[in-house]
């Protein structure tokens, strides 16, 4: 009988609300699959503790690096940094990391000397000399303007809330930033919109006067083409027309105020140097407005102004709302496929999956265009779009933040969902006309980094099939169909616009398994059989091609050279794809069943591959590759790399090849992601295909092993700015009983944050909690504000896709997953009682579970749940 004890006595340790009452019995913390319990004392204590508390304030040096992104899915974004200053503008579908745009709101306080301040806080030190033409005085930034003297920041998700405070202003100032993000509706989602709400509270006994504005250069403003500033109702429209040679610079950013009493300046101070900023910020200091028409040309920036009272006691809250519109782009990825491409594709010439791809058709010939600009005409349809539906917006996106952070999970954990949610808000994601999802891995400072909706690296994000089903799924329409062959051979990276592609380097074993299991999730997410029913056939010939290509022989194992998530081939069997493979075929085996489709194969491949993994790649702490290069279908290493990524073998090579083997394995090392496919197989709703104790084994060595909280020993020479020095971090391999290569894979010294969190969440489902949070606490340390930005956990490149495995530490930790096609409901809780948040196809809410009651609270839309199942999901083969 489970004894009945309170959330607050359980977590002791975390740090949350003051919490002094006693811990938890044990029996809370016994795991369901191994039996074996942990310590409570021990769950949540950590050497590993931050200067600030996880999911706190930012202030001070915290608020170094802050900038938090505001913007749709796919339509651009710009980042309200920790002081309130605006940067990253990232509008013409493509990032501009160092893109300060010169547009900053300001107050002016009548009667109080000193009281003109843009409503910033104190500029971060790094910028004064570290930004790109800081040597040359930094100029055209408004960094020399008087500003507030202090400021702190939280983050909502998706609200950004900046609190402002100068001894000269006697007012309480609160900015609050945010975009709609309403899980479940991705078109609302996806907007290319977001406002800065100014909100000044009144403490005193007397009124106060004053004058809030908010101006900017005409940043959309491109090359020698003068640009135009245009009217919107109580605002101002920064446009900029294309030309022949560049069309995509044609594009309108809209700023406007939803009260009357507006006064706009659509045309500052012409002149040279200085002119525009210097005579725009002697109107603002001394209190005085503009009322300028738009000209015909060369308005270098704009200003809107509010005069306003606040009352002794009262507060006023000036609503700015922001919309983009940019209808061309200069996005175009992806070689051409050859006739004998086209002729092998399978789903381009048919409507196997749906109507969409007519629409894709249309479009596959030009270059990118994003979904807003079917839904929208034009920058004033965007904007009356937003302006009339605001406040349902706001309330919707408010109940996303209430449900999400009604959570009494650790603050390192919710701390670490909602930071990598601004991945999908960030220039890393694309959403092209039809309404399909892309994606590049991250964010170059200028251009995306690597292209693709990359199979191998979107396999760890966990967020977007729970918030946006729909979305997801449009994901794997176009890895089984643009992206496949006849044969099933799967190119990992997507064009854009999205079109068939060729088929002329190898496919990415652990993303071609990794998107079958996905079609699992996706159809148990969704509940819809019939899409389940038109996507199997092509799935089936994915699993088809992946058994002629990688287990010839039918020995259960993947053996022939495979191409992966490290941008290399392994060659011989080895754990990590082989946990792939026996997911795969975990899933493949499932779904056949449920259509009545014949899986024997499927069945005795995964019998055999369990067997020999558990026993022939297991040295009795963790699992290991057996490097092969005999006995295979393939060339010799040396011919088969002249393909590959890093080219041919040198002399060099040649001669480590004969006394080593092949460049880039792992061979004995402990892998990080040792187990990957066995943790993508749990959150795919399949379980896990490994011996639960052995893979318990081997994750608890990556913690011993790879995980370091001081680096300054560890050498590095691949890419060491993810973490280095005194930071901490869980390396992606370590050889702990020796059998280090001259040159294991490429990036085996690194640290990669994506692979942190899904290692920290398998643990987690093991039973494993304090060493999953260890991982956590380690990461997040590094992302505090001070050297990085919180919200920007990168890779290759900013707002890198793999750090969406984060989502997964709230299954990790619960053991929550709703089950849509059985409507049953899954909790395997590893802290006892809890409340977590629960995003489904059809609504989301929170689940609850104190003592053996289990609850739902629905924030929005509908969870129709008949069954509570104490437990994972339990697949027999």
């Amino acid at each position: 009988m489970r004894e009945k004890t309170g959330r607050r006595s359980f977590l002791k340790n975390l740090g949350i609300g003051g919490i002094t009452a006693t811990v938890a019995p044990t029996e809370l913390l016994k795991k369901k699959n191994t039996g074996v319990a942990a310590d409570p004392k021990d769950v949540f204590n950590s050497d590993i503790q931050p200067a600030r508390a996880f999911n706190g304030v930012y202030k001070g040096q915290y608020l170094n690096r802050v900038a938090f992104p505001v913007g749709g899915i796919g339509a651009g974004m710009y980042c309200l940094e920790g002081t309130g200053a605006i940067s990253h503008l990232s509008v013409h579908h493509k990032p501009d990391v160092f893109n300060e745009p010169g547009a900053f709101a300001a107050i002016h306080v009548k009667g109080v000397q000193y009281g003109s301040k843009i409503l910033e806080g104190p500029v971060p030190d790094w910028k004064k000399f570290g930004r790109p033409d800081a040597a040359n005085g930094a100029a055209g930034t408004i960094y020399g303007l008087p500003r507030f003297s202090s400021a702190e920041f939280q983050t909502r998700f998706p609200f950004a809330i900046i609190n402002l405070a100068d001894k000269d202003i006697p007012l309480k100032v609160t900015v609050k930033g945010w975009s709609p993000f309403i899980p479940g509706d991705a078109d609302n989602s996806s907007l290319p919109c977001g406002a800065l709400e100014y909100s000044f509270a009144n403490n005193t006994s007397k009124p106060i006067d004053a004058i809030f504005s908010f101006n900017s250069k005409n940043f959309m403003q491109k090359g020698d083409q003068k640009g135009a500033i245009k009217k919107i109702d109580n605002g101002f429209v920064l446009s900029c027309d294309g030309t022949k040679e560049r069309p995509d610079w044609l594009g309108d950013f809209a700023v406007f105020i939803d009260q009357p009493g507006t006064i706009v300046d659509h045309c500052w101070f012409r002149g040279g140097w200085f002119d525009p900023l210097t005579i725009t910020w002697e109107t603002i200091r001394n209190g005085n407005t503009k009322s300028v028409d738009p000209v015909d040309e060369g308005a270098p920036g704009a200003s809107v102004y509010v005069p306003f009272t606040v009352a002794p006691g009262g507060k006023k809250t000036i609503r700015l709302m922001t919309a983009w519109y940019v209808p061309i782009s200069e996005v175009r990825i992806g070689e051409e496929p050859t006739d004998a491409d086209l002729a092998n594709d399978q789903c381009f010439t048919s409507d196997t999956l749906g109507d969409d791809v007519n629409t894709t058709k249309e479009y596959a010939g030009g270059k990118y265009k994003a979904w807003y600009c079917k839904r929208f005409k034009d920058i004033y349809d965007v904007s009356g779009y937003f302006s009339n539906n605001y406040n349902d917006l706001l309330k919707r996106s408010t109940l996303f933040s209430d449900a999400f952070y009604a959570s009494t999970l650790p603050p390192e954990v919710i701390e670490a969902v909602a930071a990598n949610l601004a991945i999908i808000k960030s220039p890393t994601v694309l959403r092209q006309y039809d309404g399909r999802l892309w994606s590049w891995e991250g964010c170059g400072d200028g251009w995306g980094c690597c292209h693709g909706s990359c199979t191998h690296v979107w396999n760890y994000a966990q967020a977007i099939p729970h918030l946006f089903p729909s979305l997801e799924r449009t994901l794997r329409h176009t890895e089984f169909c643009e992206s496949q062959n006849g044969e099933g051979h799967q190119t990992f990276r997507a064009s854009m616009p999205i079109r068939p592609v060729k088929h002329d380097f190898y496919a990415a074993a652990d993303g071609q398994l990794g998107g079958i299991m996905k079609v699992h999730r996706e159809w148990r997410i969704s509940g819809d059989n019939k899409w389940l029913e038109k996507i199997y056939p092509l799935v089936k010939t994915s699993m088809d091609y992946s058994i002629h290509t990688w287990d010839p022989r039918h020995k259960g194992l993947i053996e022939e050279p495979h191409h992966n998530t490290y941008d290399i081939e392994f060659w011989g069997p080895d754990a990590l794809c082989t946990s792939f493979y026996l997911g795969t075929l975990t899933a493949i085996t499932k779904m056949g069943e449920f259509l009545k489709q014949d899986v024997t194969l499927y069945k005795e491949l995964y019998a055999k591959g369990k067997a020999f993994m558990e026993t022939q790649l297991f040295n009795g702490e963790y699992f290991f590759q057996k490097i092969e290069t005999t006995g295979l279908n393939a060339p010799s290493p040396a011919e088969q790399a002249k393909k590959s990524y890093g080219g041919s073998y040198s002399k060099e090579a040649v001669d480590l090849l004969e006394k080593e083997g092949p460049k880039y394995q792992y061979g004995s090392g402990c892998l990080s992601d040792g187990v990957l496919g066995a943790w993508i197989a749990s959150m795919c709703y399949l379980g896990d295909p490994l011996d639960v104790a052995k893979t318990t084994s081997h994750l608890v060595a990556v913690h011993k092993y790879n995980l370091k909280d001081n680096l300054s020993e560890h050498a590095n020479p691949q890419r060491p700015s993810y973490a280095f020095g005194d930071e901490g971090g869980l390396l992606l391999c370590s050889w702990p009983k020796g059998g280090r290569l001259s040159l294991p894979f490429v990036y085996s010294d690194e640290v990669w944050t994506g692979i942190e969190y899904q290692v920290a969440s398998h643990l987690m489902l093991m039973g494993k909690v304090k060493e999953g949070l260890d991982i956590v606490r380690t990461c997040r340390k590094r992302y505090d504000g001070k050297v990085r930005n919180p919200f920007n956990e990168y890779e290759c490149g900013h707002w890198y896709a793999r750090a969406l495995s984060s989502y997964g530490l709230l299954q990790g930790l619960t053991g929550v997953q709703y089950d849509a096609v059985d409507k049953v409901l899954y909790i395997d809780s590893k802290i006892g009682d809890f409340t977590s948040f629960i995003s489904t196809e059809t609504g989301f809410g929170t689940v609850t579970l104190a003592g053996n009651k289990t609850s739902v609270k629905v924030y929005s839309g509908t969870i129709e749940v008949t069954k509570t199942v104490m437990g994972s999901p339990k697949v027999e083969m």
